[in-house]
């Protein structure tokens, strides 16, 4: 009997459909052929995917129409009460943040008291002035709420902030950071064994892929002498391997890094007499 498959819910466009697929794909996950759908049953792997609209995600794995979902963290805060983080997947990597006009000299938080704020995020918004004893007045946009100062619908903003260039295009700068976020696979509050086990085969088979992605594989010629102190350098999942060169009084070791680490393990390694040093990028990761 054929297993039912995982359903799971993908922001139809924008820069996290693009990094869910991209994501999906190097999980070996592959789509058929074909032109776009809104619904789409992948090859080889029980699951089928649905492209909707950001906003509604949380209320169809809510309703159970979907299983799972790949979200940014930023909708969970806003309108994911009942679903659970499972995976953090480390990309559309973003924060909310208050922004006010270039030409205002803001002293601090107590400048938002009594102002008219414009924002896409109020549940988020709400939490954080009521925590900062600050009254204001939120005014919900659906969109472009950058233009909403300019326009004089309202004293400042509160938005979603990737790389600052459309801030700056409206001549606004950030003054207050809410809640950083990133893409993260998300569930509601129970799944049926079958598709728990699914959700595990696909969980295993990202966490490969994020393994492989935040670290290196390191190749390089030590003297002997030397190999305690590297040992300890790059220690490795378990521990580096140590293989003899021709040449007496040498090995060669074989480890892997973390990329967050990687110049200042260098710097180390060349200290301590490491030679001929190799980087190659990691496909997949089993830990």
């Amino acid at each position: 009997m054929e297993k039912e498959p995982l359903r799971i819910a993908i922001q139809k466009s924008g820069r996290l459909r693009d990094g869910s697929m991209k994501l999906l794909h190097e999980a070996g996950i592959r789509l058929p052929n074909g032109q776009e759908q809104l619904r789409v049953q992948t090859t080889n792997f029980p699951l089928e995917i649905l492209f909707l609209r950001n906003s509604d995600i949380p209320n169809y794995v809510r309703d159970g129409i979907v299983d799972v979902a790949i979200v940014g963290e930023n909708l969970l805060v806003e309108k994911g009460e009942g679903l659970q983080t499972v995976l953090k997947l480390g990309f559309s990597r973003c924060h909310l943040a208050l922004a006010v006009p270039r030409a205002v000299d803001y002293p601090g938080l107590s400048w938002w008291q009594g102002k008219k704020i414009a924002t896409s995020y109020p549940n988020s918004l709400r939490k954080f002035l009521k925590k900062n004893n600050i009254e204001a007045q939120i005014h919900e946009i659906s969109g472009s709420v950058e233009i909403a100062p300019n326009i004089g619908l309202a004293d400042g903003i509160c938005d979603l902030v990737s790389t600052g260039s459309t801030l700056f295009q409206n001549r606004l700068k950030e003054v207050e950071k809410l809640l950083d976020s990133e893409a993260v696979l998300a569930m509601g509050e129970t799944l049926p064994e079958g598709k728990m086990r699914i959700l595990d085969d696909l969980i295993f088979r990202l966490k490969a892929v994020l393994a492989a992605e935040t670290n290196k594989y390191i190749l390089l010629n030590a003297p002997n002498n030397k190999l305690d102190d590297i040992k300890k350098i790059i220690p490795g999942m378990k521990s580096p391997t140590i293989l003899p060169l021709a040449e007496r009084g040498w090995s060669s070791v074989h480890s892997v890094i973390s990329e967050d680490d990687f110049w200042q393990v260098i710097d180390k390694l060349k200290a301590n007499g490491a030679q001929g040093i190799l980087i190659i990028p990691i496909e997949k990761m089993v830990l």
